[in-house]
């Protein structure tokens, strides 16, 4: 079990696996969209781990990659203290199209339009650069994903 745990510490950080918490919302806030940066590495990935399970998540490699490829576009929701709420990636192809990577949202700050708020951004950046279709991907089960891509249009 201990070869496990260390295996499994190399992709996740010991202190997250294994640890369910209840989740209680936030008050009520202001939010802003910022850039997402590589000094925000840390911030990401302790949020990936709560918004995405099971293998789910994306590594801290992933991430690193996603952080230094020139064609990712990458943004923060921030609450008013400056902590991060919810990020989102997208890669530019080479073909004129976007690549809807991945948006997270911490569980205390869901059902209040931050994935929408992220997305629209990202719609408004691409446009600006001439884009005008994003690609992505998601789980049949994902009924959450479905609901706000379906209602984005």
């Amino acid at each position: 079990m201990a070869f496990l745990d260390s295996i499994r510490s190399f992709f996740v950080p010991a202190a997250e696996f294994g640890v369910e918490r209840a989740v209680v919302s936030a008050p009520p806030m202001a939010y802003a969209i910022k850039p997402l940066t590589e000094r925000d590495s840390k911030d990401v990935l302790r949020l990936n781990l709560r918004c995405f399970k099971n293998g789910e998540n994306y590594t801290r490699y992933t991430f690193a990659y996603l952080f230094n490829e020139p064609r990712s576009l990458s943004y923060k929701v921030v609450t008013d203290k400056g902590e991060m709420a919810a990020f989102a990636f997208a890669l530019i192809s080479t073909d004129g199209t976007a690549h809807l990577t991945t948006i997270g949202v911490a569980p205390e700050h869901r059902r209040r339009g931050l994935a929408n708020m992220l997305l629209r951004h990202l719609e408004d950046v691409l446009r600006i650069k001439g884009i005008s279709t994003i690609v992505l991907e998601l789980r049949v089960s994902n009924f959450a994903a479905k609901t706000l891509y379906t209602e984005a249009g």
